[in-house]
């Protein structure tokens, strides 16, 4: 099997990447820039939350090689053990099946124990990663129902019982965790504001891991923490795989051609306002992947951390929308327009948007944010919706 680390990480498409004009935005991509002779460079120095002393005096062999994620990272030691660090100074040690966590384990340290087989699973943005390396059958509990599922193979397990419901990260079903033997909670970073739940479960004896894709500035560096998945389950190679196919898939759309049209991505709140994503988040830099402009609110500063949504009073976001070239409306939050006449409804306003007049206006699958594994073929869909037609993924389609 070919080894998942290097003792010095290099970005194995760098330059690939850094030759591609709306590929120049991925944070990390002038970092990996090609030297002057051609060569990629080495990735940053180790982030600060990066801590590989496990208290027992074992020295790392080698780390897992990461191109575009900037929240978490993985160190190789002799036995099979990884050393998770993440960028809320929360680090667990991987432990081999048939191995013991070492003695003298730094009491920070949290042990997922391999195999990682009794999970419950409460970040609905994994629910894709896992099924994709082939592990949704390590989950017991999950946080969604056969109705909220974004996931038809989850949806099946529930369904046949293979997977119970256990509550969402607030209200967990504490003793049915307990009863379906839980070992491993994968939690999103909504668990943050809970510490009495993470509290509860650790007491319980489940180790409560939090993914943060969410927070990374890159698009791609959301989809690396597949690669993170992959050590958690021991499928590594497979994750490997799957992230440079996506990836290739995603470098092949951004050296299209620009279509110099704008976008505008929202949805209206219950008061008549409009809520968009700040400027310079994934689905933005999506958009632009895809050839199109995004039209920017916010400060896009790039903080991934900073709030996701931005309301907008309706006669602001019309001064600066109304001559948008596409609009796409956010159904992952309002899923009641199926059609122009239902947008057109929210508000008298958006009647005289310049998309309306050409029929340029389209919306999205209410799961979209739940399909990282699908970012190649959301792109390609975006790039059709520039182009004026309903993408052939099902990701986005034109309201008629």
């Amino acid at each position: 099997m070919t080894s998942p680390w290097m003792e010095a990480p290099v970005s194995r498409r760098g330059a690939l990447i850094a030759a591609a004009a709306p590929l120049a935005l991925l944070a990390g991509c002038a970092d990996n820039a090609p030297d002057a002779d051609g060569s990629a460079a080495v990735q940053d120095a180790a982030p600060a939350f990066r801590n590989t002393d496990l208290g027992c005096g074992w020295e790392p062999i080698g780390a897992l090689e990461l191109e575009h994620a900037r929240t978490f990272t993985v160190d190789y030691f002799d036995g099979g053990f990884a050393l998770i660090c993440a960028a809320s100074d929360e680090r667990f040690l991987v432990v081999p099946d048939g191995a013991s966590a070492p003695d003298g384990l730094a009491e920070d340290i949290a042990v997922i124990a391999q195999p990682a087989d009794d999970v419950y699973l409460v970040s609905t943005g994994m629910i894709c990663v896992l099924d994709e390396l082939d592990a949704l059958d390590a989950v017991h509990v999950a946080s969604v129902t056969p109705e909220t599922s974004p996931n038809e193979h989850l949806t099946q397990l529930i369904e046949d019982g293979e997977v119970v419901y256990g509550g969402r990260y607030r209200d967990p079903d504490f003793e049915l965790v307990a009863q379906a033997g839980c070992t491993l909670a994968i939690e999103n970073t909504q668990i943050h504001r809970y510490p009495e739940v993470k509290q509860k479960l650790e007491d319980l004896g489940v180790t409560v891991f939090t993914e943060q894709s969410s927070t990374e500035d890159d698009v791609l560096g959301r989809l690396e923490w597949m690669k993170l998945m992959g050590v958690i389950f021991g499928r590594e190679d497979t994750a490997n795989a799957r992230f440079d196919e996506v990836a290739e898939r995603v470098d092949a759309i951004a050296h299209q051609e620009p279509t110099g049209k704008t976008v505008a991505f929202f949805y209206i709140d219950s008061d008549g306002a409009a809520v968009v994503r700040r400027a310079g988040d994934y689905f933005a830099q999506m958009v632009e992947l895809a050839g199109g402009e995004p039209l920017s609110f916010g400060t896009g500063d790039g903080d991934a951390s900073s709030t996701t949504y931005i309301t907008v009073e309706m006669e602001e976001f019309f001064t600066s929308a109304k001559d948008a070239d596409v609009i796409i409306y956010n159904a992952t939050v309002d899923e009641g327009v199926r059609s122009l006449a239902d947008l057109t409804a929210k508000n008298a306003l958006i009647s005289e948007f310049a998309a309306v007049a050409t029929g340029e206006v389209y919306t999205c699958d209410s799961n979209l944010y739940q399909q990282m594994t699908s970012t190649d073929r959301i792109i390609e869909d975006l790039r059709a919706a520039l182009l004026g037609a309903s993408g052939e993924n099902g990701f986005i389609w034109k309201l008629g």
